[in-house]
């Protein structure tokens, strides 16, 4: 009962805080259609619920088994929110071969950016299924309160470099640095260094690494690059960064 009461009370602050952030942009998402990259996130069930007001939502994962969600299969069973599913794709999400240019109004990816070793070019993929118009909200992690605060911001410069050098998700280049500074204290489920180390030269197989670190300047920066308007950015906690934007 208590702890019933403790989580409508957070909820209900929750909703306060962020009140203005959800008037800007979930006009954006009311009866459209979109698709969701990396699996659900309860942020869009709860303080953005955003599945409850959108008419339709495909899924995309990398593979038909993630750390995550356990085994998945390809097809209409993306049920994301309370009897409403869309279709469930199988592929590389820097790569969504299969659905044509401009077939959504919007896109999700809630902590799934990080896990990917090419940004723009995954960015630029996500961008080619959005309608002109559409919507892109990412969230990621924001370091100063996850595994990931011993680690410096990555540069846009880099990203640019990655996307140039087109870098694969098969590429390793900041295993050493994840290794020395990841804090596995705050990631118990990455057991033991030795563990861990393990888990990261498989990283191809279970995508868990987080290639670059993310701070809403670079994320603006992102956006800018790739010509996308922003609309607003929220940081929500525990630990999650917002950006949201429109396709030019």
């Amino acid at each position: 009962m208590i702890k019933s009461i403790i989580s409508k009370l957070k909820d209900l602050k929750n909703g306060l805080l962020h009140r203005p952030f959800k008037r800007e942009i979930l006009p954006l998402f009311q009866n459209k259609t979109g698709i969701e990259i990396g699996g659900h996130s309860k942020l869009f069930s709860s303080i953005l619920p955003l599945y409850r007001i959108a008419k339709s939502i495909d899924g995309c994962n990398f593979s038909a088994y993630t750390v995550w969600e356990g085994s998945i299969g390809e097809g209409l069973n993306y049920n994301y929110y309370q009897g409403k599913k869309g279709y469930q794709y199988i592929c590389e999400v820097s790569d969504l071969k299969g659905i044509g240019s401009g077939k959504y109004d919007f896109l999700l990816a809630s902590h799934c950016l990080e896990h990917c070793a090419n940004s723009i070019k995954t960015v630029k993929e996500w961008l080619r299924v959005v309608k002109p118009g559409g919507c892109l909200l990412l969230v990621l992690p924001d370091r100063r309160y996850t595994f990931d605060h011993k680690r410096k911001v990555t540069t846009l410069e880099h990203l640019v470099n990655d996307y140039h050098n087109n870098v694969d998700e098969k590429d390793l280049t900041h295993l050493d640095e994840i290794l020395e500074l990841h804090d596995l204290s705050m990631d118990k489920a990455a057991g033991s260094p030795a563990e861990f180390k393990e888990r990261s030269l498989k990283n191809f197989e279970n995508r868990c690494l987080h290639h670059h670190v993310y701070d809403l300047n670079l994320l603006k920066e992102i956006y800018t690059f790739l010509n996308i308007e922003l609309v607003s950015t929220q940081f929500i906690n525990p630990f999650h960064q917002v950006i949201a934007g429109i396709k030019k």
